[in-house]
């Protein structure tokens, strides 16, 4: 009986057959996480569009949420909280400043915070957080 076929132990399979592995850039992934959070339940259509797995889709909008995930040229809001100063004894406490100048206490996402003067320059501000932010 010589019906016997021979099966090759090896396929190959083509790139068109599998998901590719890509690097998307940061700006990619934040305009991926924005249309996927647009309209409800997004989040499994945008991932099939761009043929992406939902738990890395998942992953990219925790970071977006958290900060670690954004675009360096855009602008956002940060949360903000108003604390009162704590109470320091009366050997402790720093002479008043003059002219009453208030100061603002900034957190960063990389753990490190920077207390500035009320009044310090915006621009001054800008140029100057991006250097503290690095991680």
């Amino acid at each position: 009986m010589s019906c016997a076929t021979i099966i090759s132990p090896i396929e190959v399979l083509s790139s068109d057959d599998l998901g590719r592995r890509r690097d998307w850039s940061d700006a990619e992934k934040v305009r991926i996480v924005e249309e996927s959070l647009q309209g409800f339940r997004q989040g499994s259509v945008t991932a099939r569009r761009y043929g992406l797995s939902r738990s890395l889709l998942t992953r990219w909008r925790r970071e977006y949420r958290s900060g670690l995930l954004s675009v360096s040229a855009s602008t956002s809001f940060v949360p903000l909280s108003i604390s009162p100063p704590p109470a320091a004894s009366s050997e402790m406490m720093a002479p008043l400043q003059s002219g009453g100048d208030k100061m603002i206490e900034i957190g960063l996402p990389n753990g490190r915070r920077l207390t500035i003067p009320a009044s310090l320059d915006p621009t001054i501000l800008a140029r100057l957080l991006p250097i503290l932010d690095v991680s």
